[in-house]
């Protein structure tokens, strides 16, 4: 991958002979965007498409060389915002002139063929020392930027017979993408290269009520609609279930986090069994464009439409931009999908729960209409039960799959179909139960989906008819297990464990006794004597106590002080930077401090009446919610809102009147690094994420850094790219192609993020 720079004589970009650690993924800028966007109010320049005008990275737009506008905010329904940049900006009123592709293409074309006949003899040679041994190959072709090029290159390295083209249809692209798709499979017929179409046999109105909307936890549509219709569509045009093929695939290391990891050349990432070979990895963006204008590829018509990727019309994984252009572009379309989610959710504010990433967020089936009612375990005695009431599919036909079970069970069925397995209870926690309750949890949910059946490599799975399980074909590899649950449509609509719930612990934790600035004065001075010696009152000292615990700097066992309060004092005890980790402690340990945080609003004033009236609502006395209310007073006379800036309050000369909680005055973002962490550990070590889920974290176990801090997206982010920079062995941010990909690294700990700070 060049590096490149932007080329104010042609108005496209330059690359250099040096190569590039990363890419900001520059992308062409044509006048259809500029229009939706609002720059034709500010400049003059021609209504034409057919040539771009600006170049964008992420949010900042470039002319010639100049960054003349950054685009902020934006939603499904919400217009991005634009500042525009004033200084060593363009003048209102200029000319926009279009970018000259001949003399771009001219000046970069020597890198570009070389880079171009490097990638030629890569793909080449991997097929002359693969052909033999395989049994096909095939380009997966998508109808984005990517696997155009990809395709040409594979055109020009391969004889015409020696591969296929595989577009997966996955029903749900942009219009735009189904015309590319159109004229690619003309011309390849034309020139005799076999083209064909994958698309599960579910339409998307089946599978989006059957499954619930996909999130960004919940991804089954990738399988459902894209994987697992490929190697279906393979077999049959191949006429063998236990083909192992090649596909090209058109995947750069620049475009996510976890594609960065990749290699060129691997077995299994795709697709199980299967072998990969990701030719153009190492391509930057702009080399991407270049080869297209260079040899005149046909383009998306989405990318001049301000879509930066062509994908899925309405994707979990997307950001509030991306969601409007393709809004803006495809309206009729996109309100398919949103219907489909306002059927299927129990929601009564669909507007904020489409607007706002609930259904992005979504982990489970709790907010579906027909979440997974029909398959509950207990423990009884000495047995394991496993209730299955009205099963989708036979469990007679899954078993087989299992072969030999590990252990002695007993299933009966009663009249009305209700399957009750019975497994002693020592086997519980055994490896083998993992298997054994997918067994039940297909029973329960199986849907038909093809995933199972894509993952059988012995044609095993069969539902031409009604499920069957050919026990001759089977060699118990385990394969149709190795799914999520064991099942994708139990997956997505299972319900939460309510079993594990704690019942509400008692908000009122201080009680008239939250801490004061002098008592933390004392016990960071000398803490041993502190806890040995004070001059508090009985209650006085029991609640600061309490306090100390929560925060982590007093150990509730042996009642010593902590690593964590030696660190404390090593930070400075009374600095912004401290007092964020030990809120981060106390939102985790105490429920009052967790209740301050979730139920007021940042840079909201709200009257005392109307937070006591709150707490009442949750059946907290009176008399305590008015020394909760009291508390809040108190905390923000200490550290944590004189320096963290946690909140404020104002009395009418007697009686406090308002509390507001106040954004965090944080500059260090190893607080949010030990916050993420935290908020990981919490969810049940769910260590991907993406923005829009830390921007609404109502699902969660944990609680988001943004909320606790009261951060804004666009700090968020900041925060996010300089944290991946700066500490990669424990975080990757990724904010491209309108993507958002945040992934901690699940080999460390919230401790191990504090062990920064003694470096």
């Amino acid at each position: 991958m060049y590096a490149y720079n932007f080329d104010e004589e042609t108005g496209g970009i330059l690359l250099t002979d040096t190569e590039a650690p990363m890419s900001k993924e520059p992308r062409p800028v044509y006048a259809e965007e500029m229009n939706i966007l609002g720059f034709d109010r500010r400049w003059h320049y021609e209504n034409q498409n057919d040539v771009p005008y600006l170049w964008a990275e992420a949010s900042n737009y470039f002319y010639r060389g100049k960054k003349i506008v950054v685009v902020k905010g934006g939603s499904l329904y919400e217009k991005p915002a634009l500042e525009f940049v004033e200084e060593d900006g363009l003048p209102e009123g200029e000319t926009l002139l279009p970018v000259n592709l001949n003399k771009m293409s001219e000046k970069n074309f020597e890198l570009m063929e070389n880079l171009r006949q490097a990638t030629i003899k890569r793909i080449y040679n991997y097929w002359r020392c693969m052909h033999t041994r395989l049994d096909c190959f095939h380009v997966a072709f998508s109808g984005g930027k990517d696997s155009v090029v990809l395709l040409d290159l594979v055109k020009h390295a391969l004889p015409k017979a020696s591969f296929i083209v595989v577009f997966g249809d996955t029903r749900m692209e942009f219009p735009d993408t189904y015309k590319i798709v159109d004229a690619v499979e003309k011309q390849c017929k034309a020139e005799g290269i076999g083209f064909y179409r994958a698309a599960s046999k579910m339409l998307p109105e089946e599978s989006w009520k059957l499954f619930g909307a996909p999130s960004t936890v919940l991804r089954w549509c990738c399988s459902v609609h894209k994987a697992a219709p490929q190697t279906l569509k393979i077999r049959e045009i191949l006429g063998k279930p236990d083909f192992v093929g090649a596909d090209f695939v058109g995947v750069r290391a620049q475009e996510s986090v976890k594609r960065s990891g990749y290699d060129v050349e691997n077995i299994g990432m795709k697709q199980r069994g299967q072998y990969s070979h990701n030719s153009i990895l190492e391509w930057g963006a702009a080399e991407i464009w270049l080869y297209i204008f260079i040899h005149n590829l046909p383009i998306n018509e989405t990318y001049k439409k301000g879509n930066s990727r062509a994908g899925c019309l309405l994707c979990p994984m997307s950001s509030g931009r991306a969601d409007f252009f393709r809004n803006h572009a495809y309206p009729n379309e996109l309100k398919k999908f949103i219907d489909y989610i306002s059927a299927n959710v129990t929601d009564e504010n669909i507007y904020s729960y489409i607007t706002n990433g609930g259904w992005v967020n979504r982990r489970n089936g709790r907010d579906l209409k027909n979440p997974v009612t029909n398959y509950r375990e207990e423990i009884s005695g000495y047995y394991f039960y496993i209730t299955v009431t009205a099963p989708k599919t036979d469990w007679r036909e899954w078993i087989k799959t299992i072969g030999e079970p590990a252990f002695p069970y007993e299933v009966n069925e009663a009249e009305d179909k209700t399957v009750i397995a019975k497994v002693k209870a020592v086997y519980d926690k055994s490896p083998a139960m993992k298997i054994f309750k997918s067994v039940f949890h297909k029973a329960a949910a199986c849907v038909g989906c093809g995933v199972c059946e894509s993952n059988c490599r012995h044609g095993a799975i069969s539902f031409k008819d009604d499920l069957h399980i050919d026990e001759k074909k089977c060699v118990h590899c385990l394969q149709c297990h190795n799914i999520e649950t064991g099942c994708l449509a139990f997956d997505s609509g299972k319900l939460p464990n309510e079993g594990g719930i704690d019942k509400m612990q008692s908000l009122n934790t201080f009680l008239d006794h939250a801490p004061k600035p002098e008592w933390l004065k004392e016990f960071f001075a000398n803490p041993k004597l502190f806890l040995e010696n004070n001059q508090l009152g009985v209650m006085q000292i029991a609640k600061f106590k309490r306090f100390l615990f929560d925060a982590e700097l007093v150990d509730r066992k042996n009642k010593a002080t902590t690593d964590f309060t030696e660190l404390v004092k090593k930070i400075g005890w009374n600095t912004a930077t401290a007092w964020g980790l030990i809120l981060v402690n106390l939102v985790y340990n105490n429920p009052q401090m967790r209740w301050y945080i979730e139920n007021l609003p940042v840079r909201e004033g709200i009257t005392r009446e109307v937070v006591e009236e709150k707490l009442q609502a949750v059946e907290v006395s009176a008399k305590d919610s008015k020394s909760i209310v009291k508390a809040f007073k108190r905390l923000c006379e200490i550290p944590l809102g004189t320096e963290l800036n946690f909140g404020t309050t104002t009395s009418d000369g007697k009686n406090l009147s308002t509390l507001k909680r106040t954004k965090a005055k944080l500059d260090d973002g190893r607080v949010i690094l030990y916050a993420l962490y935290k908020f990981a550990e919490a969810s049940d070590g769910w260590y991907q994420f993406n923005l829009s889920r830390l921007m609404s974290d109502s699902d969660s176990a944990g609680v988001s850094p943004v909320k606790i801090f009261g951060i804004d997206r666009d700090e968020m982010q900041q925060f996010l790219n300089g944290l991946s920079a700066n500490y990669p062995d424990f975080i990757s941010a990724t904010f491209t192609h309108d993507l958002e990909k945040i992934s901690l690294v699940p080999e460390k700990t919230s401790q191990d993020v504090l062990k920064l700070f003694d470096r």
